[in-house]
């Protein structure tokens, strides 16, 4: 099991890392081409909402809905019953999906009214309509994203996790050309970006094609009722609020964005997309490889196994995890000035975002907590706990976003985001140990309190021999570059070298 899980979570984080990169290089290119003003943030409004959607309809609820019923039906029942499933609920998706596209196109600016008010009341009304534009080009991403998403998950019970991990890649390609290439040929090159995403998103979908036919489980239409349909119902309903709470949180914070001044929403874009970076690599690849296996260990009754998963996604976690939430705090200016400073990206932005990642990075580690710790009830077929902390969550965030926006702007957004997040994390660990099914062991404190350590040394460093943000202004980006590098290497290399004095060892993981 150790060895499995590891290779399919590096496997993942590999495929992710390479996605993730090219995510920087796309953002690099836009944040280069169109800065951050009110037309990245019409983008990136129109961007957002189909996927939040998708984090709802795709990676979220219904991918940690339907991976453990097809687990289920591959463990017990005949290969003919796993495909007609897959074709039920395949069809029912699709239909759903129909639907609720045609309605988000037709009905674009009461959208955009709903999820970003504040460019409705601003004195220029042409950033709302573009915003409203953008979107019926960019919706239908959500039904092409959702159908990859449904293809993942075939793939990834039939333990093929590097395809759904590559797919990412082709939308930042898509989007990195449409921004430098396409964007020549419009009378307003910002559209270029919404029909990068459309086209992103077709050939997602056309990438896993050949690999479902390849194990013979391509979703075939098939109408009618099927008793898993009920299933899927009874846990994804709940849990497209509880597991999307994070997504819920940035949402919230795009729509009070859209009431501040313009950039607001760029800024928080940016800085988030930082944090996407070490949560997509460690926590959503630990998360992907855990649902599939612990949904298979459930399902077969393992409970060793089951228990041994969660201890080394929490391992891994912890190493990675910490060095990542310090770096992303104490290198934000760094890491912003590098990636993004650059023709209409100015200075002032610069710094504006790397306040925002400070905030969104201090709670890096109870992002990847919930990565964790959420799929621990699904895979049980336990939707309704999610709901429970997710429901405080969503509640306490409005309630911080709404009293530290009026004190620190669009830093006080990203802040109610992180403590929100701590406050979901802790309540499923609660509830993990409430009802018996884990909680963390004598090794997992042991490995805990090193880490803290190692953490505690790195920031030591950092703090005391490496802040010398002066030198990143007035370099080239290869200079940039080269600093942050011989930065990052550094303080990885004392960070990993305490631990390896304090007695962690390979064999340990």
């Amino acid at each position: 099991m150790s060895k499995s899980f590891i290779r399919s979570s590096s496997i993942v984080s590999a495929m992710t890392f390479i996605s993730r990169i090219l995510g920087l290089v796309r953002d690099f290119v836009i944040a280069r081409l169109f800065g951050a003003n009110e037309l990245t943030d019409a983008f990136l409004v129109a961007f957002r909402i189909p996927n939040f959607f998708r984090r709802l309809f795709a990676e979220g609820a219904f991918s940690q809905a339907f991976l453990p019923i097809l687990a289920e039906t591959r463990a017990n029942e005949s290969d003919k019953e796993v495909q007609l499933v897959i074709n039920h609920i395949a069809t029912k998706l699709l239909s759903v999906l129909m639907i609720i596209t045609l309605i988000a196109v037709i009905l674009a600016p009461l959208v955009i009214f709903i999820f970003a008010w504040g460019f409705y009341f601003k004195s220029d009304s042409s950033q709302f309509y573009l915003t409203s534009d953008m979107l019926r080009i960019t919706f239908p991403y959500l039904l092409l994203i959702s159908l990859t998403a449904l293809s993942g998950s075939i793939l990834n019970t039939y333990d093929n996790f590097t395809v759904p991990a590559f797919t990412p890649v082709l939308l930042n390609i898509a989007l990195i050309l449409s921004a430098i290439y396409l964007s020549q040929f419009l009378n307003n090159p910002i559209m270029a970006l919404a029909w990068g995403v459309l086209i992103g998103g077709i050939l997602q979908l056309a990438f896993q094609i050949p690999f479902l036919r390849k194990i013979k489980k391509l979703p075939k239409l098939q109408f009618g009722h099927h008793k898993t349909l009920d299933t899927l119902r009874k846990r994804m309903l709940p849990a497209l609020f509880g597991v999307s709470v994070s997504q819920i949180n940035l949402l919230v914070d795009t729509m009070i964005a859209s009431t501040l001044i313009a950039g607001s929403v760029s800024w928080l874009y940016y800085s988030d997309r930082l944090l996407e970076l070490p949560l997509a690599l460690i926590g959503i690849a630990l998360a992907t490889v855990a649902l599939a296996k612990l949904s298979n260990y459930h399902a077969l009754k393992d409970t060793e196994n089951f228990i041994k998963t969660i201890n080394k996604a929490l391992f891994i976690a912890m190493i990675l995890g910490f060095p990542a939430c310090l770096g992303l705090v104490l290198y934000s200016k760094e890491l912003i000035i590098t990636l993004f400073q650059y023709g209409e990206f100015n200075i002032s932005s610069a710094i504006k975002t790397s306040y925002s990642l400070q905030a969104y990075g201090s709670g890096l580690m109870a992002f990847i907590a919930i990565k964790i710790f959420a799929p621990i009830f699904l895979s049980r077929g336990d939707t309704k706990t999610p709901v429970k902390a997710g429901v405080v969550a969503m509640i306490s965030n409005i309630i911080l976003n709404l009293i530290l926006v009026q004190f620190f702007g669009h830093i006080g957004l990203a802040a109610a985001t992180s403590i929100s997040a701590l406050l979901n994390a802790s309540i499923l660990y609660f509830y993990l140990i409430k009802q018996s099914i884990f909680k963390f062991d004598a090794a997992l404190y042991k490995m805990l309190i090193k880490v803290i350590f190692a953490v505690i040394i790195m920031s030591l460093y950092i703090l005391i021999f490496d802040s010398n943000i002066e030198a990143y202004f007035d370099s080239t980006i290869i200079e940039r570059c080269a600093f942050l590098i011989k930065s990052i290497v550094i303080s990885a290399s004392i960070y990993f070298l305490s631990l390896y004095i304090l007695g962690l060892r390979l064999k340990d993981l």
